[in-house]
């Protein structure tokens, strides 16, 4: 079943806060930043379409103004994100440029998606940074999105991207090995799913709606939430750990990293019937 990945042509990968930062600090790990890096403009030296969703601007605007967390008010995290998406940016620009790899912003709100004309703008838009071989780095737009507007995690945004791109192959890079029977950081006796076939609601029984990390958002429920969005889209999505993002390569060449859920193209399938 895995095998297939191997010819999977366009990859939307996602990494969140917690595996772009440092544990003890929640500081950004420019090692694992720089590492992710080359790896996805080897990933496209290699004829592979690829767009990164990546969170991580609060976490920076924290850094920035040297504050010990981030607040809790809609403004200030607002203005957290407005510093933070810049430096973040202005990171990843320079770091792909070392590999003559260019990268393009896309800042995207619920609303992008609610909208036929917005949405279509955006498929348009991403469609031809592909072809022109830009790696598009997404965000949501942070600055701007209210509770009614926002996806709130970057775990459904990634979903909703794969599914607006029509891609082949959704990657998850989480704080943890993939979906188990129960949280294993609870329960020893947890098992770790290697395969699923499809999403049911006893999946989601599974899942945890809150995120153990104090950087992120998403929790495992929202994970399990966005493998079927994007199964119903017609990708594929594996979910696995981003402590080590060299395993991006194995999971592309067919082997057992991570869970994998399998693509289950729905006929009627509409991004909006999703939101």
């Amino acid at each position: 079943m895995r095998n297939s990945l191997k010819d999977t042509k366009r990859i939307v990968i996602k990494i969140g806060s917690s595996s772009l930062t440092h544990q003890m600090t929640q500081d950004i790990n420019y090692r694992k930043l720089e590492q992710l890096v080359r790896i996805l403009s080897d990933l496209r030296n290699s004829g592979k379409e690829v767009v990164l969703v990546t969170s991580g601007a609060q976490a920076v605007g924290r850094q920035v103004l040297h504050l010990n967390t981030i607040p809790n008010k809609m403004g200030k995290k607002q203005a957290l994100a407005a510093i933070g998406q810049a430096k973040l940016m202005m990171t990843y620009q320079r770091l792909f440029a070392e590999y003559n790899q260019t990268v393009a912003q896309v800042l995207i709100t619920k609303e992008t998606m609610l909208n036929d004309l917005t949405r279509n703008n955006a498929k348009n838009t991403f469609i031809e940074l592909l072809k022109l071989g830009v790696i598009p780095i997404v965000n949501e737009n942070d600055t701007v999105a209210t509770h009614e507007i926002e996806f709130g995690d970057n775990d459904h945004l990634s979903s909703f991207v794969v599914s607006l791109i029509e891609g082949d192959l959704l990657i998850i890079l989480s704080d943890i090995d993939g979906l188990y029977t129960d949280d294993p950081t609870i329960n020893q006796h947890a098992k770790f799913i290697s395969f699923v076939d499809k999403v049911e609601d006893k999946h989601f029984l599974m899942g945890k709606a809150t995120s153990s990390s104090k950087v992120g958002t998403g929790g495992m429920s929202a994970k399990i939430d966005a493998a079927k969005i994007a199964s119903a889209s017609g990708a594929a999505m594996v979910l696995m750990n981003g402590s080590d993002v060299s395993k991006i390569y194995n999971v592309l060449d067919g082997e057992e990293v991570g869970t994998y859920f399998k693509a289950n193209q729905e006929a009627d399938f509409e991004i909006k019937n999703h939101l």
